[in-house]
């Protein structure tokens, strides 16, 4: 049996034909039978059976949390005590984790049942999940092709059905992206809404922790469980968080911008310029009024972002140094080859070109040249991004500009892989919630995602459209 919702689980556990324990052995046979796909680098298998049973006992009881019955998986960034945490790099080799982040102990609170630890880019840092140190994983509906990245791992495992759910992290798409190219949804809310307490740090400015699901409501609930105030983040939201799962009815026309250069765009795939284009005539059907806007910054977007993400990840990435704990070189003689000798041993060739750019755009003679005009640059995107959302509920537009490029077709090409997040950086820039939601297939038979961004903590509408959309989306496809 494959679940696409907790109801749909909860329903079945309620009728007496399925139960934890039950539900936890199908995912790990689907796990086995899936290996190849390489999602991922580490089952919880004795400890998910044994969380199972407890949960069982606590439905019986009556005494069960809200996500009683989801199986979940962790991308290999967030913090879970007694468990390896690598940040799919070698640099972390042998760590344990501490703690266990916030998030992740809300999860656990509602008595989620935790799987494992799913394979990612090394530190978070790609489009296509190949530059992980335990290699690359494969798109389940085409295995020469990749999930996107960087929770590729996490967007696979939902895809394939190893699990119900995935939390990845989101710093420039690394959500979205993926979720497209797997046909799930993927979703980063606000950021600021989740405590990063226990996330490992790319780009701190940029980083939200985020959702892949099969369903709206999944997405919805699980918001609603891991976002808040944390004492352990002095960056998160104070705000109160709204019961997203209870409010997903939207009843009323909505105003809809579409980003008229994103579908104009000559690198944008014929299919998925007509999916989305189909989406947009079918919301006008509708009643929702549908209007081209211009956004004069599209190209400026991917150099802003990189050069603001790869300065943040040289400082964040300074903290790993052979000295305190992970990867240590062996081949040293003082203290400066150790640094030097256990950074170039335990980087991959892409988290180490991201920490040179960095370096080279905070370094004196550049610094003002580069990094200053990006954040200009960033504010001018926020500020024309804010301003729109304030005449428009919703901005839409292609989650990527092509449906999932095969195994090794970037990989020599930074730019051309850069180039994958161009529509996902405007909401990471402006800080604001986007959704990715699968919307079909192309001639190939890969799934093809369109986004929508809503302003910011304006999660409770985007969950209720989404999922008008998405209900409309399955009578279509009927």
């Amino acid at each position: 049996m494959r679940y696409t919702s907790l109801d749909a689980i909860r329903e079945e556990i309620g009728r007496g034909s399925l139960t934890c324990k039950q539900l936890v052995e199908q995912y790990l046979q689907n796990i086995s039978e899936k290996r190849h796909l390489n999602a991922f680098l580490e089952v919880f298998e004795a400890e998910a059976l044994q969380k199972a049973e407890e949960v069982d006992a606590k439905i019986k009881a009556g005494t069960a949390g809200k996500l009683a019955g989801m199986v979940i998986g962790l991308k290999d960034v967030l913090a879970y005590e007694g468990h390896a945490l690598q940040a799919s790099s070698q640099i972390l080799n042998g760590f344990k984790s501490l703690y266990t982040g916030t998030a992740v102990q809300r999860l656990l609170q509602e008595d989620a049942i935790l799987i494992g630890r799913q394979n990612c880019d090394e530190f978070a840092m790609g489009a296509s999940n190949e530059n992980s140190s335990f290699g690359p994983v494969l798109n389940d509906a085409d295995n020469t092709r990749v999930p996107g990245g960087s929770s590729g791992g996490s967007a696979v495992a939902v895809q394939a059905h190893l699990c119900l759910a995935s939390i990845g992290s989101d710093t420039g798409g690394s959500v979205r992206q993926p979720g497209a190219f797997c046909g799930v949804i993927g979703m980063k809310p606000t950021y600021s809404r989740i405590s990063r307490y226990g996330l490992i740090a790319y780009a701190s400015s940029f980083d939200q922790i985020g959702v892949l699901t099969h369903s709206v409501e999944d997405a919805a609930l699980l918001l609603e469980v891991m976002a808040g105030p944390d004492e352990f983040d002095a960056t998160v939201s104070q705000r109160p968080v709204p019961a997203y799962s209870q409010n997903l009815t939207y009843d009323r026309p909505a105003r809809i911008g579409y980003i008229k250069d994103s579908i104009e765009s000559p690198g944008l795939q014929p299919e998925v310029k007509d999916a989305v284009m189909g989406v947009l005539d079918r919301l006008q059907e509708e009643g929702h009024t549908v209007e081209a806007v211009d956004f004069p910054y599209l190209d400026y977007m991917v150099p802003t972002y990189y050069i603001l993400t790869t300065a943040e990840a040289s400082s964040n990435l300074g903290r790993y140094d052979g000295v305190k704990y992970g990867y240590r070189s062996e081949n040293v003689t003082d203290l400066t080859s150790l640094y030097k000798k256990t950074r170039s041993e335990g980087f991959g060739p892409e988290v180490q070109r991201r920490i040179i750019l960095g370096t080279f755009v905070l370094s004196a003679d550049y610094y003002d040249a580069y990094y200053t005009k990006a954040q200009q640059v960033r504010r001018l995107i926020k500020d024309k991004t804010d301003e729109l959302l304030k005449q428009y509920d919703f901005l839409i537009l292609p989650t990527a500009p092509t449906t999932a490029f095969k195994l090794g077709e970037n990989t020599k090409d930074p730019l051309a892989m850069y180039l994958a997040d161009i529509f996902t950086v405007q909401a990471s820039l402006a800080g604001v919630p986007a959704i990715s939601l699968p919307i079909g297939e192309d001639a190939a038979g890969l799934p093809i995602g369109v986004q929508l961004m809503t302003k910011a903590f304006g999660e409770e509408q985007l969950f209720a459209f989404s999922k008008q959309l998405m209900d409309h989306q399955k009578t279509v496809s009927a």
